[in-house]
């Protein structure tokens, strides 16, 4: 079998962001209904800076591979997420490619960010608020456009140099008014959506902070010892997430002390039918997200199969 080496302009060039959108509506259904292994997020710490994780394997019922990502988190730098996936044959095992990690993990986090939205913001959301003005925050807000209209954005970050940049980057790329908040309070006044993807490790969301009928996503507490919305706001909403034992073990719900009673559902289970999502306008929803390798192997595939007729392929430079 040939393996495909494929370096990030490959993934970059090979992932359509629509088209994700519904191949992971698709995949967070079929992992609901028919889950066919549990999710492993193995975390090492390296280092004060860094550490290392592992998750694997990602399987979804009728995709005929699973994956394995292995990447690092090393804050301080940019690109902070740097790694690789491997997706193998189903059946027997054989590496079917190895792509880099970064831009895929970036992408399908920012799509299911936007899923998550769809799901559970009132259809009539367009104002935005944005905790944290890095490189998720990006795709977080380019990936919200493909679900719903948007009027303004307003972003705080606690370095104000990086906010300033982000709203001057968006304004000119989206034509969409950018405002930087000073302040916590001030970003999510009025914002309809929040979207929190940080390094946080102490709550900066209470109860009181956002309007009924607020939808919240929180992406940066996706291991042990990180958190952003606090464990009264959490029991005051409903709150989804992507998966209640990883969200408990090292998620939004346990990293405040929670436990799965304060989980309504997984999104799956909202996007199968199995469970309500939004029941009134007035209703705070929240979506927690860790992050999940059946995830990697919807966005792998995706890549894989359009490469297949890509003769650009077969780089091995993964920092490109």
């Amino acid at each position: 079998m040939r393996t495909l080496l494929l370096t990030r302009s490959d993934v970059s060039r090979n992932l359509q962001a629509l088209l994700l959108l519904e191949d992971l509506r698709e995949a967070f259904r079929n992992d609901a209904l028919a889950r066919t292994v549990a999710p492993q997020r193995v975390r090492a710490p390296l280092h004060a800076e860094g550490s290392a994780m592992v998750l694997f394997p990602g399987c979804l019922p009728g995709i005929p591979a699973y994956t394995v990502k292995v990447h690092a988190k090393f804050p301080g730098r940019t690109p902070a997420l740097q790694g690789a996936v491997q997706l193998h044959d189903l059946g027997t095992g054989e590496l079917m490619a190895v792509m880099d990690s970064g831009h895929l993990t970036a992408v399908r986090t920012g799509v299911v960010g936007a899923l998550a939205a769809d799901v559970l913001a009132r259809p009539d959301a367009s104002r935005v608020a944005l905790i944290g003005a890095g490189a998720q925050a990006v795709m977080q807000l380019k990936s919200l456009r493909l679900v719903r209209s948007l009027s303004h954005v307003r972003v705080f970050d606690t370095e104000p140099a990086r906010a300033f940049a982000f709203a001057t980057r968006m304004y000119k790329e989206l034509n969409l008014p950018v405002r930087q908040a000073d302040s916590v309070a001030e970003v999510v006044e009025d914002a309809d959506i929040v979207v929190c993807a940080t390094w946080s490790r102490l709550p900066f969301l209470h109860p009181g902070m956002v309007r009924p009928g607020t939808h919240i996503t929180t992406l940066g507490a996706d291991e042990p010892g990180k958190a952003e919305v606090s464990a009264e706001l959490l029991r005051e909403a409903r709150f989804v997430c992507d998966h209640r034992g990883l969200s408990v073990s090292g998620g939004a719900a346990g990293n405040v002390g929670l436990g799965e009673d304060a989980i309504h559902a997984e999104l799956g289970e909202v996007l199968a039918g199995m469970k309500a999502g939004r029941t009134s306008p007035e209703q705070v929803t929240v979506f927690g997200a860790v992050g999940l390798p059946f995830q990697d192997l919807a966005a792998a595939w995706h890549v894989y199969q359009a490469a297949q007729g890509d003769e650009a392929v077969g780089g091995i430079d993964f920092g490109a």
